[in-house]
């Protein structure tokens, strides 16, 4: 399908572009996405304010938008939206637009009722695009779903703390699941930004085959 472009936006959010077909991931803050292009599709991990804001999703969406969500999620969103509307829960695959969708786990160690990601409520992704595999991984910690993935292409991992999970753990789960690429994202937490160079250096000391992209999530306002 030609060249994979990856724009990093802030955070959470992210755009794919490949063969004029345009990706959002996670948008927020309208601001973040002038001149991106209008999105073909938007996906939507979690019901929190940095993975869900409806705002930017109305500012950015056109009338044909298709939007993959948990179900969580689309409880949220009003009438006119539902017709434009991809529900999946853990375990679903659907295709648009010429790729293929999974939706895998994401949620908090150990498991509880009252953690802030409980299983099943959200969606990591795998994207099949032009043969390659993309995984999106949400809110989430090291957990089994991940660490058993297989053929990864490319690897957006969360890592921010007390929200997901340190530096060491994403660390250990990605050389658990050896994707081909890596990038470090959702790197923000209560004491500001992970150390997303430790993690590169713990990654590729283990494993030099995995190539560990340091992108900034975190641009100067």
């Amino acid at each position: 399908m030609g060249p994979l472009i990856v724009v990093p936006v802030e955070h959470a959010s992210l755009v794919l572009k490949v063969k004029g077909l345009i990706i959002y991931a996670d948008p927020a803050n309208p601001d973040n996405f002038r001149g991106m292009g209008s999105p073909d599709m938007i996906l939507v991990t979690d019901i929190h304010g940095d993975h869900f804001d409806l705002k930017t999703i109305d500012a950015v969406k056109n009338a044909h938008t298709i939007l993959i969500v948990p179900q969580v999620v689309a409880d949220k969103l009003p009438p006119q939206d539902k017709e434009h509307v991809v529900v999946m829960k853990n375990g679903d695959q659907t295709g648009e637009s010429g790729i293929t969708i999974n939706a895998i786990p994401m949620y908090n160690l150990p498991e509880s009722p009252t953690a802030m990601h409980t299983k099943g409520r959200g969606n990591g992704y795998v994207l099949t695009i032009g043969g390659k595999r993309i995984y999106l991984s949400g809110d989430t910690q090291g957990i089994p779903e991940m660490r058993s993935l297989k053929n990864i292409d490319v690897a957006f991992v969360c890592m921010n703390l007390p929200y997901t999970m340190d530096i060491k753990e994403a660390a250990d789960a990605v050389l658990a699941f050896k994707p081909r690429i890596v990038y470090p994202y959702h790197y923000r937490g209560n004491n500001g930004l992970s150390d997303i160079k430790a993690f590169k250096a713990l990654v590729e000391a283990a494993d030099p085959n995995i190539d560990v992209r340091l992108r900034n999530w975190y641009p100067a306002k």
